[in-house]
């Protein structure tokens, strides 16, 4: 098997071309980021997890997987909203920002991002989005999802439409035909009222716990249409890089699903990073 180094270089890229030593600034430039969260968290009672490639670089990598240029934290829906509270007041404000549809204009995504201040991650076709774009971790919310299979596929239906109103005005920029007269039809949608409708429905899903659970503005895999929420609840310390992180007790149930295999290393071709047009460390 290939060195670190080369499976990072023979990565395909797009847009500004990172070198393998920004890549490895950024990554712990994340690090950096993780580690405030998870000193917010220990200070206010809040529980997160890690997730998504971040949980699976835990487990595979002892820390990033090798070509991953972000990271993702993952909350219940009512442990997010502590840590966006708490993030008022908790958050080191010299070194950090916290940015949501809530707080920050222009913001079309249904999660929150923790971003260092004094740095650029401007991802392609995103350059006109009028906020600041420095390199972030992903802050996620889980919230319920049905467990009646009917009703479970319905929803499904109602988080992708949710999600297409998010990325309208980025998808726009990057589609032709049909698909671009939706996106800019769709991007024309106030954010005021997309947002309002979108906090009614995730109030409405949460109100009796569910056994699956998901991002609303994320697909997810497999025909359950959602995670164990167990997976999110029983957690353990982790290492992550240098760092000791909280991760899941049964990651193997969470990272099967999401991934298949997910010890085996993906194709060169399908290692790939966000595509940026400037990058500032």
């Amino acid at each position: 098997m290939s060195d670190k180094k080369s499976l990072i270089t023979e990565t395909v890229r797009k847009g500004y071309p990172i070198t393998d030593k920004e890549l490895r600034q950024i990554q712990m430039i994340q690090v950096e980021m993780i580690s405030e969260v998870d000193r917010i968290c220990k200070k206010c009672n809040i529980h997160y997890c890690i997730s998504a490639g971040t949980q699976l670089g835990a487990i595979r990598h002892k820390g990033f997987i090798p070509w991953d240029d972000d990271a993702d934290i993952a909350f219940l829906r009512s442990e997010y909203e502590k840590f966006r509270k708490a993030c008022e007041t908790e958050l080191d404000k010299e070194r950090f920002y916290f940015q949501d549809y809530r707080n920050t204009y222009g913001y079309r995504w249904g999660y929150g991002k923790i971003r260092r201040k004094g740095t650029e991650f401007i991802r392609l076709n995103q350059e006109h989005m009028p906020y600041e774009q420095g390199i972030f971790i992903d802050i996620m919310p889980y919230d319920n999802v049905p467990d009646a299979f009917i009703l479970r596929k319905i929803h499904n239906v109602i988080c992708f439409v949710y999600r297409k109103c998010f990325w309208a005005p980025v998808g726009q920029m990057q589609s032709s035909g049909i698909e671009k007269w939706f996106y800019q039809w769709m991007a024309k949608i106030p954010d005021k009222k997309l947002y309002h409708s979108f906090d009614k429905f995730y109030s409405k899903c949460n109100k009796k716990k569910t056994k699956r659970i998901r991002i609303y503005g994320l697909p997810v895999p497999g025909k359950e249409n959602g995670y164990l929420r167990t997976c999110f609840t029983k957690l353990i310390p982790t290492k992550f890089e240098h760092i000791e992180v909280m991760g899941m007790k049964n990651y193997d149930a969470y990272l099967s699903y999401k991934y298949g295999n997910y010890m085996e290393l993906p194709p060169m071709e399908k290692r790939k990073v966000h595509p940026v047009s400037r990058l500032k460390l």
